[in-house]
């Protein structure tokens, strides 16, 4: 949510921004009811000003003249009355509309429409080269018997999963490992719930406008969120912390569910696009201070490129342009990771910078040094996310005989073994 002062002011940056992200929203509507709420507004204030002093002429009034200024206070208070409902539909409407407005992106963000127009900035890591003929994800899976789709199915439904044996071990060696990085950089794990209520959605950007994907539980009033960024960033909705206690960063860890309304069609085979899935997230609230902002930009793609290359997985970073960096982003860059089978880059990670756009709708401010109240800049990233890592973690590390070798770094969280599965061809 941007500050509708700014939008006033502003208009002409709103409107580009508006363009450039493909957002469906009519501008000159919201700015032609915020004058009319304000005109309301000034309205309300005018007639309960003459309503009080209406009441203060009535102890001092003759008794010819007092019936008629209690029944002129009686008038005024049925108008004002009947102006409510009117107000709060004006300020309900005004503050929908606030919600779809977007943040303006960065100047170095490219423009267009979709993610054909995203640009690659770099690739890392060495693509494997195969002597023998390599197997995609599910081959993998299905010759070392560490899956079953089709049981999990009928329990679950399509597009679910099921990991057996050393895939189960190496999802959650990947999810430790993943903590453990982070950690070790400073940021406080956390084990939390994917359950929240509607008004997270509100608060982290994904509502107004993405309700298709997210499963909702009848009669509970609660929804399971798609990601962990959604539950960390409303736990300090509305309160007011200190610059001392900034910045906060987090590591958070919780499974994530996804209706992907939309993607029929769409690749999903095996490990992708499924339904359910656990995820670990770099979560960032820190002082509104663009540079700092970027700073932590930074190091959140760090930590990112930091533990695929401990994976020892090759990848890309590509910037998002303005069509596909959401609407509450400034800045976006996506990695995207080698899978063998595809012959392509998939992605794994996205980072972002929401300056105070996210903040705004949650609440979340500070008193910087000078006393003043401010709203506080945040940023994600994926820290990791399986199964969908483990799409290009198996295919790039497969061996000639079906067995998949660990890295080094892998190697402690799973009982010191250096390679997974038995030969199966």
């Amino acid at each position: 949510m941007l500050d509708l002062r700014f939008i006033r002011d502003h208009a002409a940056t709103v409107r580009r921004a508006i363009e450039v992200k493909g957002v469906n929203l009519d501008l000159d509507e919201l700015l032609q009811l915020d004058r009319d709420l304000v005109a309301l507004k000034q309205r309300v204030e005018a007639m309960q000003t003459e309503r009080n002093a209406n009441a203060k002429l009535v102890p001092k009034a003759t008794p010819e003249e007092r019936p008629a200024l209690i029944q002129k206070g009686k008038d005024l208070s049925e108008e004002l009355k009947e102006l409510e409902p009117a107000l709060r539909a004006h300020e309900d409407q005004l503050k929908q509309l606030l919600l779809r407005v977007p943040n303006i992106p960065l100047d170095s963000v490219p423009v267009g429409k979709d993610d054909s127009e995203n640009v690659e900035l770099r690739r890392e890591g060495e693509l494997p080269q195969f002597d023998f003929k390599p197997l995609d994800q599910v081959e993998i899976l299905e010759k070392q018997g560490w899956a079953d789709f089709e049981r999990v199915a009928r329990v679950s439904g399509s597009r679910s999963y099921l990991l057996k044996g050393d895939a189960a071990l190496l999802e959650m060696a990947i999810l430790m490992f993943a903590l453990d990085f982070l950690s070790q950089r400073g940021f406080t794990p956390l084990s939390t719930t994917a359950l929240v209520r509607p008004e997270t959605l509100v608060h982290s950007g994904h509502f107004p406008g993405d309700e298709e994907s997210v499963y909702k539980l009848e009669g509970d009033e609660l929804m399971l969120a798609g990601t962990v960024e959604v539950p960390i960033n409303s736990l300090y909705a509305g309160e007011q912390l200190s610059a001392a206690e900034l910045p906060l960063t987090y590591a958070g860890l919780s499974a994530a569910f996804r209706r992907e309304a939309g993607s029929a069609g769409r690749d999903v085979r095996g490990l992708i696009r499924v339904h359910e899935f656990r995820k670990v997230e770099q979560y960032v609230l820190c002082k509104a201070d663009e540079a700092e902002g970027l700073k932590w930009f930074d190091t959140l793609l760090g930590n990112a490129e930091g533990i695929l290359q401990a994976l020892e997985l090759p990848y890309r970073v590509i910037q998002n342009c303005t069509g596909d960096m959401g609407a509450g982003k400034v800045l976006m860059y996506d990695i995207e990771t080698w899978v063998p089978s595809e012959e392509k880059y998939r992605e794994t990670h996205s980072c972002s910078y929401l300056g105070d756009w996210q903040a705004r709708r949650t609440g979340l401010r500070y008193r910087d040094e000078d006393g003043k109240l401010q709203y506080a800049h945040t940023l994600n990233n994926t820290g990791i996310a399986v199964p969908r890592a483990l799409v290009p973690f198996l295919e790039n590390h497969q061996q000639a005989d079906g067995t998949v070798r660990v890295p080094a770094a892998l190697q402690p969280y799973l009982g010191g073994k250096k390679v997974l599965g038995k030969p199966v061809r």
